[in-house]
């Protein structure tokens, strides 16, 4: 059975208030399926917490397994990619599906501390970090991408259409982008930061 990933758009000041050891465990407490959904695609936790939400992937059935593709299909059509485009998705995707170097990924580190780092890379404890800091940058790079998607449509026909382990259409691929252009746009619009739990 692989990993799943929540996501969550959360408020890192409530966050950092708390021991660096509970903070995992107060993202699990909060979390609760059955809500309905809010028009930003998050959903608010059971108890309605004022500092996190969901966010629901609608493109996936909770799995990580389609996020992990998708950052490997990037990383295989993008010497492809004007160069314009793929600074774009790389300053968008970094840190969220797809690292240059997988050894700089910040969910090994925790978010440089912020949560528990692995106790192991096969059992880690988060699978997303991503500080409200670094989320303007997101959306700005997104931005100037999304209306350019369908460029990579020759990249990944050459690249990853057919392949075991890669996205099953460029539409998939395109979706899940289109999921994580909306996710971090709101976590930006309320100033919290993304954090992907296994």
């Amino acid at each position: 059975m692989g990993l799943s990933l929540t996501l969550f758009v959360a408020d890192w000041k409530h966050l950092g208030a708390l021991p660096v050891g509970d903070r995992i465990r107060a993202l699990d407490e909060e979390y609760g399926k059955g809500e309905a959904l809010c028009d930003d695609g998050t959903r608010p936790p059971a108890h309605a917490a004022a500092w996190c939400a969901e966010y629901d992937f609608r493109s996936t059935t909770g799995a990580f397994g389609p996020h992990a593709r998708a950052g490997d299909a990037w990383d295989d059509m993008r010497p492809l990619v004007d160069a314009s485009v793929r600074e774009a998705m790389d300053a968008f995707l970094t840190g969220l599906i797809w690292d240059e170097d997988p050894a700089a990924d910040p969910a090994l580190s925790g978010g440089g501390g912020f949560f528990p780092p692995p106790a192991d890379r096969r059992h880690p404890s988060v699978l997303v970090v991503c500080p409200p800091e670094a989320l303007p940058g997101k959306v700005r790079a997104w931005t100037g991408v999304e209306s350019r998607l369908d460029e990579l449509r020759e990249a990944f026909a050459a690249e990853c259409a057919g392949w075991a382990g890669r996205p099953d259409t460029f539409e998939d691929f395109i979706a899940l982008l289109r999921e994580w252009g909306e996710v971090t746009t709101e976590a930006a619009r309320r100033g919290w930061g993304l954090v992907g739990l296994p």
